[in-house]
């Protein structure tokens, strides 16, 4: 999702928008739609996001009907077709009311398609189905930071942090909200932490980033810098 910089108010911290993008694309990572045998386990984090398909598989819902609709949803995703991905999920979502991840994945495609309730209203509804939902909860607080609603970002993004302590987008996600409300104490620390887990995971372009984003933190109150 593309991050658009508006004016700042005085309240508002003046992170640079290749920052917000950076933090965005981060926590944009979950959203990827993916069949299972896609993803690479590498990490814990990896495996959160390999987890909603676990559990579909393992209740009993893996049908072919079922690995067909995610596969075609797959597929419009990565050509771009958010619109025929919606279309397909919301067939998923009616044949498979239940299945917490296709409610999961429909929240994402309309995230990409700025429709930010329905979004909502979609991580809503598989959380309802998995209380325990930590990518539910990262996604729901980037929906609210997107449109600088960062009191809610914040509590969303904590919910996933209870859920998940070692969630580095998370952590990534809630210092870019503490930032925007003044609080940098918080925001550094929360990316130490975040960076010292990603370094853990091996995660190379994750730790640039988070250290991108810690200089650009640490000079912004530098005389001379804007």
């Amino acid at each position: 999702m593309k991050v658009k910089c508006k004016s700042k108010s005085a309240f508002v911290q003046p992170i640079g928008c290749m920052m917000l993008s950076i933090i965005s694309g981060m926590g944009i990572s979950p959203l990827v739609l993916a069949v299972p045998r896609q993803v690479s386990l590498h990490s814990p984090e990896q495996s959160a996001q390999r987890q909603p398909q676990k559990i579909a598989q393992a209740s009993g819902t893996d049908t072919p009907q079922r690995s067909q609709l995610i596969q075609q949803a797959n597929a419009l995703y990565s050509q771009g077709d958010f619109k025929g991905a919606e279309e397909n999920l919301r067939q998923f979502t009616k044949k498979f009311p239940e299945d917490a991840f296709g409610h999961f994945q429909l929240g994402n495609v309309l995230f990409q398609q700025k429709k930010s309730e329905e979004a909502i209203s979609a991580y809503r509804e598989a959380i309802r189905l998995k209380p325990k939902y930590a990518l539910a909860y990262n996604a729901s607080g980037m929906v609210y930071a997107s449109q600088s609603r960062w009191e809610e970002a914040i509590t969303e993004y904590k919910k996933a942090l209870e859920i998940n302590p070692n969630y580095g987008e998370a952590l990534t996600n809630f210092a870019l909200a503490m930032w925007q409300t003044n609080k940098k104490d918080e925001a550094l620390s929360s990316l130490e932490k975040a960076l010292n887990i990603f370094k853990t995971q091996n995660r190379g372009e994750k730790v640039n980033q988070v250290e991108r984003i810690l200089k650009e933190i640490k000079t912004a109150d530098e005389p001379g810098v804007s």
